[in-house]
């Protein structure tokens, strides 16, 4: 039986197209960000929804990235800039390109950790995505 939470890549992560890791880092952070606001005390769905719009929407993953910026290896720097460059047909209107471009390259990373197995990294970086300056409860999760 293939065990999908922890997949073992058959082929190597170089040949998986850069948006191939953007599309399955794309559900990776929004599982992350799910998973998070649910263990934290949010309870009612319209709570657990607009939590989660406000970490998964594109202005909000670049700003993700800024964050955790300074953390990234080279690996994982090459890694998001070659999601970053990705070629993207259309951009939502609620973003830039710039901040689609960088949510891309986000996903892409996430996505790359994840298949990698790189389960630790990869819940290091979110911990940094969810850490929010001291006395910015606008970004937290509301309490039910």
């Amino acid at each position: 039986m293939t065990e999908y939470l922890r997949p073992e890549m058959s082929k190597g992560l170089r040949e998986v197209s850069v948006l191939g890791l953007a599309h399955v880092g794309d559900a990776v952070f929004e599982l992350m960000v799910r998973t998070w606001l649910c263990t934290s005390g949010t309870t009612t769905a319209k709570n657990l929804h607009s939590g989660a719009v406000s970490y998964v929407s594109a202005k909000a993953q670049s700003e993700a990235f800024q964050r955790i910026k300074p953390l990234l290896t080279e690996h994982e720097f090459d890694v998001y800039k070659r999601g970053r460059n990705a070629y993207i047909n259309s951009v939502p209107r609620s973003s830039s390109h710039k901040e689609y471009h960088a949510a891309t390259g986000l996903e892409a990373l996430f996505g790359h950790l994840y298949l990698s197995g790189n389960v630790e990294r990869l819940s290091e970086l979110f911990e940094y995505v969810i850490d929010r300056p001291q006395g910015d409860e606008s970004q937290q999760p509301e309490q039910d």
